[in-house]
């Protein structure tokens, strides 16, 4: 489990095959789960300067591969008492969106970035979403789309400094949009209030 804060910047040594190799100033250990551009890979090996991660073809194919050059977010996953910030984060990449515009608002930047219809039920306004890795808040949601403002410190502080119209980046849609539509698209009667409430009480 993540949550969506950016650690590092980490930069892209190769991707050679199914293999992503970074320098680091993390030390990770063999075996550990990292998120990379928010997608949870798993370390093969370990380096003076850094770690390589298996990213399987199928990966590579579902993922904004192109962002896996130059520069990375990682986020190691969670440990068991570390302090809880930003929101719930899988790791598993749902969707891969396309930046169509970035207005400066000159406090803030307002972020429009398309997604595919399908996944549209899953983003919440003012809920969370997870973009390259990184935990914000929905603003808007519309029919293809959704807005995200952005403070001038995350823009300086991430990769979203280097995007532009067109810059594609990997989506995580709220787990828990997720879940609920999964159990109502299956459910065969509505849902009461209780039984919603019950949910929520599990997270």
């Amino acid at each position: 489990m993540f949550t969506g804060l950016i650690r590092e910047i980490a930069h892209v040594k190769s991707l050679a095959g199914s293999t992503l190799s970074l320098r680091a100033k993390h030390k990770a250990k063999l075996g550990d789960s990292i998120a990379i551009n928010g997608a949870c890979l798993t370390v093969v090996s370990v380096a003076n300067d850094g770690f390589s991660v298996e990213l399987s073809p199928e990966s590579q194919k579902l993922l904004a591969i192109e962002n896996y050059k130059d520069e990375v977010h990682i986020e190691p996953a969670m440990m068991m008492g570390d302090r809880f910030e930003g929101h719930v984060v899988q790791g598993h990449v749902d969707a891969v969106g396309e930046i169509k515009e970035i207005k400066n608002n000159g406090n803030s930047f307002d972020v429009f970035i398309k997604i595919e219809k399908k996944f549209i039920p899953y983003i919440i306004p003012k809920g969370s979403i997870t973009i390259d890795g990184v935990s914000l808040t929905v603003n808007d949601v519309f029919e293809d789309s959704f807005r995200l403002t952005i403070i001038p410190h995350t823009m300086r502080e991430t990769l979203f400094k280097n995007y532009k119209k067109g810059s594609r980046v990997n989506i995580e849609t709220d787990m828990f949009a997720r879940y609920v539509a999964h159990i109502i698209s299956h459910k065969k009667n509505a849902l009461s209030w209780d039984e919603v409430d019950t949910i929520l009480a599990h997270y």
